[in-house]
Parts: C-alpha cells; structure tokens; sequence
C-alpha cells in the first residue's frame, strides 16, 4: 500500500498506538491543598526503607510463595486426583514431607509478609496516586497482590489453628482458588519490578541514622522471626524437634494410643454405629460380595506396618498398625489386587470425605491396611475402630475411618 505524505494511516494499525496513548495519557494532578497526612512530603521519614531492602525481602518471600504454592497445588492434586495425575505409594513419608514443607514454609512467611508490607507501605502515598489509567491498573494489580497474601497467610495460620469461624466459606476450596490469583498476580508483579528489583539489588542502600535500625538489623530480625517460628512448630512433624513445639497447634504424641484426632467418632455421629455388634464390613467385586463380621476380620491373616498419619494441617505422627491387606480383601471377592482400584466409605452420613478412592499403586502396596488395631491395641473408637483405611503417602483425610463398605473394580 502507497500512502499519500499527507494523509495519515486510518487501517487497524493504528488503533493499538492510539489505544497505547490513551492509555497513558496523564490524568490531572489534584490540588496540592489536598496533599495532607500520609500523602504530605516527608510523611516517612525512616532511611531503613530502601529499593534494595525492598528488592532483598521480595525476594525472600517469592522464593517462599513458590514453595507453598507447588507443595499446595501437590497435596491438592494428591486429595482430587485429575486422570493424568498419579501420586506413588513410597516413599512412604513423601506426603509428610511435602506438607509438612508447605505448612513450615506459609508459617515462616508471616514476618516476611509483614516486612515485606511494612517496606513499601509508602509507596501507597506517592503523589500523585493515580498519574494514568495505566498507573491505575498497576495499582490495581499490587492490591490484588496484597489481598491475595493477606488471604492465603492469615486463612493458613486459621486452618491449622482450625477456627473456622472467621472464614464463612470451605477454607480448602478458598485456599485452593485464591492460590492461583496470588501467584498469577505474582508473577505480573514481577515481569513489571525485574528491572526495578535487579537495580535495587545492585545498588548500595542510603546508611541510615546511628540512632536508628540499620539495613542488617532490620533484616536479622525478620530472618530471626522467621527462624524461631520454624523452629516452635514444625515440631508437629519433625518428631526429634517435637520437645520445642511450643506453638505448633498440635503436638505428635497427644491423642488416644498416642495419636492425635482431628474427627471425633461423637462429632462425625458414628459412635452408636462404630460400637454396635452387628457391625459388618461389606466387600463389593464385580461378581462377588463378601459380609465380614468384625471376627471373620481378625479370622484373616494379620499384618503390622509403621506408616505415618500425615495431615493437610501440617502435623504428622507414626504408628504401628495391624490389620488386614487391602489386596487381600480384594482377592476374597474375585479381583486381581494388580488390576484394582478401589473405592472405600465410612459410616459417616455425610460429608466430603466420607469417601475415598484408592489407586491401583496403593491397593498391591502390602503396606496398605484396612488396620484393626493401633499400636498393640484394638482401635479407638476416635481412631476408625472397628475398622479404618492406612496406606503410605497418603493424606490423613484420605485415610478414612469407620469403614463400612468397599467397592472394588478393575482398572484399565
């Protein structure tokens, strides 16, 4: 095409560089008068603040939202499984490791959060606040941002301290949801402040007053914050640290035989059901049904394991279960333990994990039980007596108590 010297260029071309221009056109400045309170200059006189400071805790705690958002995504891909995705049977304390990792790791980020906010909080008072809808929507994009940590931080420290009445909403859902605004959010932020946050790492940051926190002062005690807040309470999975848990919401060892409970047989409205002697455990097969009484159970071969209960909450415990192989149950009603997959249900009346499937890695493991006792002793009855499910690596929600019926069919 041939343009006339004289005659601009009305063709689609056009419109993205007029769109761009308007975009940045730059909005009034408001009035000077209205320049008042935190908006007035020198409003933040501290010289601690600094690009580089800025830049350093950013660092910190994207590093830290990268672990919990993986090991988050993991443990939710583990608990609803798409059809791609296959989660092993061992190593048997890989789950526990993971969460355990995700719980320790959204724990340690709550003084470098408030670090972080406490380090550019002035820059929500520059002048003036909005010089162009595209400032605006940068703006908007940072508010996203911090209402996603806030979100994800202060419902996380929530859920392990498991008061749920402050988040009228199911918190894994919320958790879940809210985790991929943050990170995309995230990820923005960081596309737009590379350049920003690689020259402020570079640069040397402005000494401040000898009457003041230094640079390294400020930065010790966030790291010192951090350190001592991993320390008192990833005890609650690490068993040698467990003498130090002083803030962790649970501790390994308190709970019936040794074991914490997070669903009481009462609670889930079980009891009258779990303790009555015409219990039977029904097994399904394609062809063949099995009705086991409780000692038709113990009348089969006994097997003890040591498997870890692993909870999304972050605590973790180990103990010695006995019971029956979950592949030989599924042999007993005419299914290759190799080929099957399983579903398990509990007595419970409702709720969302009532139920559970058990993949075909985890149905031949020999370590998965359908366990009868705990520790050398019959189950509590807050333990899944007279019967509940244990696998390795898996979480403890999926290791469902009070069984009642298991469905087996064969896998493709």
């Amino acid at each position: 095409m041939v343009r006339h010297p004289d005659r601009p260029v009305t063709g689609g071309r056009t419109l993205p560089r007029r769109l761009a221009r308007w975009w940045s056109v730059p909005l009034p400045v408001p009035p000077a008068a209205a320049r008042r309170g935190p908006w007035r200059p020198g409003a933040f006189p501290s010289a601690v603040r600094s690009a580089r400071l800025t830049s350093l805790l950013g660092v910190a705690l994207g590093v830290a939202f990268a672990v919990c958002f993986f090991t988050g995504l993991l443990s939710h891909l583990i608990q609803h499984p798409p059809a791609w995705f296959g989660w092993p049977s061992r190593p048997v304390g890989l789950y526990r490791f993971t969460q355990g990792l995700h719980v320790a790791t959204g724990l340690a980020s709550v003084p470098l959060l408030g670090a972080k906010l406490w380090s550019v909080y002035p820059r929500l008072f520059t002048w003036p606040p909005v010089r162009s809808l595209a400032h605006a929507a940068e703006r908007g994009s940072v508010a996203v941002l911090v209402a996603a940590a806030l979100f994800q931080v202060v419902g996380g420290v929530l859920n392990i301290s498991r008061w749920y009445a402050p988040m009228p909403f199911f918190f894994t859902a919320g958790h879940y949801w809210v985790a991929w605004l943050a990170i995309g959010a995230l990820v923005m932020h960081v596309g737009v402040q590379l350049p920003v946050v690689r020259a402020g790492l570079l640069r040397p940051a402005p000494q401040p007053r000898q009457d003041t926190l230094s640079r390294r002062g400020l930065l010790g005690g966030v790291a010192a914050a951090a350190g001592l807040i991993t320390l008192t309470t990833v005890g609650q999975t690490v068993r040698p640290l467990s003498g130090l848990a002083v803030l962790a919401p649970r501790r390994p060892d308190v709970g019936p035989q040794g074991l914490p409970v997070n669903k009481t047989a009462s609670k889930a409205g079980v009891r009258a059901m779990a303790l009555d002697s015409s219990y039977r455990l029904v097994v399904i097969g394609p062809g063949r049904r099995a009705d086991l009484e409780l000692g038709a159970l113990h009348a089969l071969a006994q097997h003890t394991v040591e498997l870890p209960i692993a909870c999304v909450e972050g605590w973790s415990a180990t103990g010695w279960w006995t019971g029956v192989r979950l592949s030989d149950l599924v042999a007993l009603v005419g299914v290759d333990p190799g080929r099957a997959a399983v579903e398990v249900e509990s007595l419970e009346a409702a709720g969302r994990y009532r139920t559970s499937a058990v993949a075909p890695a985890h149905v031949r493991d020999p370590l998965t039980l359908v366990a009868l006792r705990l520790n050398d002793a019959p189950l509590h009855v807050d333990h899944g007596y007279p019967a509940r499910l244990i696998a390795p690596n898996r979480p403890g929600v999926l290791q469902t108590k009070w069984l009642s019926r298991i469905t087996v069919r064969e896998s493709r």
